[in-house]
C-alpha cells in the first residue's frame, strides 16, 4: 500500500485544441468519478483573470500568475478535473495524468466554424490540431508515462475517453 491516504483523490488534466471534445468528456468525468471540474477558461472570466483583450484573435489572454494562485489551494485537496487548451505553465506536480484531446480537422473545423471563430483564430487552431502542438507540449512538460492521448470525434470517442479515464482512475487507486 502506497503512502497516499485512502481518501485522496488525483488530479487530471483534460487538455486539447478549442472545439475537441474536453467539455464533453470533463462533465461526464467530473459526474461519473465525483471530481471538481475546473474550467479554467471559465474560472478566467469569472474572477478577471484576464491581461488583455488580443483583437486579431478576438479572445481574452489569461493572467497564468493569477489562475495559478487561484488554483494552487484547490489543486492540494485532490480531486479535480482541470480543463484548458493549453497545459505547459500547470505546475508538473499538480497532475497524476494528463489526457490530450484530439479530433480529425475536418470536425474541428465544423465545430470552431458552429461557434463564429474569424477566419485568423480558425486557421490558427486547426493548424494547431494539424501539428499535434498540444500533445506535444504535454509530452514536453509532463512525464511520458503520465501523457495520454484520447479522441473526441464523436459520442462513441467521448465514451471510449470516458472508459478509459475510468480504468486510469481504477488502477491509481489500486497503487
Amino acid at each position: 500500500m502506497s503512502e497516499r491516504s485512502l481518501e485522496s483523490k488525483p488530479n487530471i488534466l483534460i487538455t486539447g485544441t478549442p472545439g475537441a471534445g474536453k467539455s464533453y468528456l470533463c462533465e461526464r468525468l467530473s459526474t461519473h468519478l465525483k471530481f471538481n471540474w475546473l474550467d479554467c477558461s471559465k474560472i478566467a472570466k469569472d474572477h478577471n483573470f484576464i491581461e488583455e483583450f488580443d483583437a486579431e484573435y478576438e479572445c481574452p489572454i489569461l493572467d497564468e500568475e493569477k489562475l495559478m494562485d487561484h488554483l494552487e489551494p484547490l489543486m492540494a485537496e485532490g480531486g479535480n478535473i482541470v480543463e484548458y487548451h493549453g497545459c505547459d505553465f500547470f505546475p508538473e506536480r499538480w497532475f497524476q495524468a494528463v489526457f490530450v484531446v484530439t479530433c480529425p480537422n475536418k470536425t474541428l473545423y465544423d465545430r470552431l466554424k458552429g461557434r463564429g471563430y474569424n477566419a485568423k483564430k480558425l486557421e490558427s487552431n486547426i493548424q494547431c490540431e494539424i501539428f499535434g502542438t498540444i500533445l506535444e507540449e504535454a509530452r514536453d512538460s509532463y512525464k511520458a508515462d503520465i501523457v495520454y492521448e484520447l479522441y473526441g470525434e464523436t459520442k462513441a470517442d467521448a465514451d471510449k475517453s470516458l472508459k478509459i479515464v475510468k480504468n486510469w482512475y481504477s488502477m491509481w487507486k489500486r497503487k
